[in-house]
Formats: structure tokens, C-alpha cells, sequence
């Protein structure tokens, strides 16, 4: 078995029980294909870069797993069978399963919050009042 990860994009007008519903759904077609979960990470719903399907937002889902080549072929033919499900991407990355860097640079910028801006502003104003004290 080899190693893959496949992060979808689920409508966001699914809420409740209805987007459980379909992350359940997936959850179990990689189950009876014999996958093996590592983790399933669910980043909420964000703003997509682009319309996809006439869509602004999406609720991002990550599944990280280990299951034989055959059976990405079928989950990603049910994927784009779904109409609930906008967008999919499938990697096979090298190393292993390693947690959502995506998830912790927004938890990090978002605690740096406004005064991270003022700190380089402040930086870089010394800098230049050293550089006009040496001419």
C-alpha cells in the first residue's frame, strides 16, 4: 500500500449533519477499499481564490491515507460523481504523513495579529535613521 493525500472542497452550503453526511461518505469508500486512515483534518470554510462551480467558498477537508493505486482511481471517480463535492486533489507526497502546515501558518499569523506589522515598520525606520547618523 502507498501513501496519499487527498484534500477536497465540499459546497459551502452544506452545514449540520448534511457535510458530515458526505465526509462520512468518503470516509467509508476508502474503508471498504481496504485504506488504512492516518488523519482526516477538516479546515472549515474558507474563500476560494477563483469561482469553481459558481462558488466563492468551500469547506476544505484533508483525508491522509494508505491504500493500494486501484483504489485512488475509484475514489476519485466517485468524487467527481458527487455533485456536493467542487473540487478534489490527490498527491502522493515523499516522507510520510506530516500535520497541516497550512493550518498552523494561519494559526500563527493570526496570533501575531496587527502589532506584527508595526514591529517591521518600526525596524525599518531605525535602520534608516542609522544609515543618515554615518553619512
Amino acid at each position: 500500500m502507498r501513501y496519499y493525500e487527498t484534500i477536497f472542497i465540499v459546497q459551502p452550503d452544506l452545514a449540520g449533519d448534511a457535510y458530515t453526511e458526505v465526509v462520512d461518505k468518503f470516509k467509508g469508500i476508502l474503508n471498504d477499499l481496504g485504506a488504512q486512515m492516518v488523519a482526516v483534518e477538516e479546515w472549515g470554510n474558507r474563500k476560494l481564490a477563483y469561482l469553481v462551480k459558481k462558488q466563492k467558498r468551500g469547506s476544505f477537508v484533508l483525508f491522509a491515507y494508505e491504500v493500494k493505486p486501484e483504489g485512488i482511481r475509484e475514489l476519485e471517480r466517485r468524487m467527481r460523481i458527487d455533485e456536493k463535492v467542487i473540487k478534489f486533489l490527490t498527491v502522493q507526497p515523499e516522507g510520510g504523513y506530516k500535520p497541516s502546515s497550512f493550518v498552523s501558518v494561519a494559526t500563527e499569523e493570526s496570533s501575531r495579529g496587527a502589532d506584527y506589522g508595526r514591529e517591521r515598520e518600526v525596524e525599518g525606520s531605525a535602520e534608516i535613521a542609522d544609515d543618515e547618523e554615518q553619512d
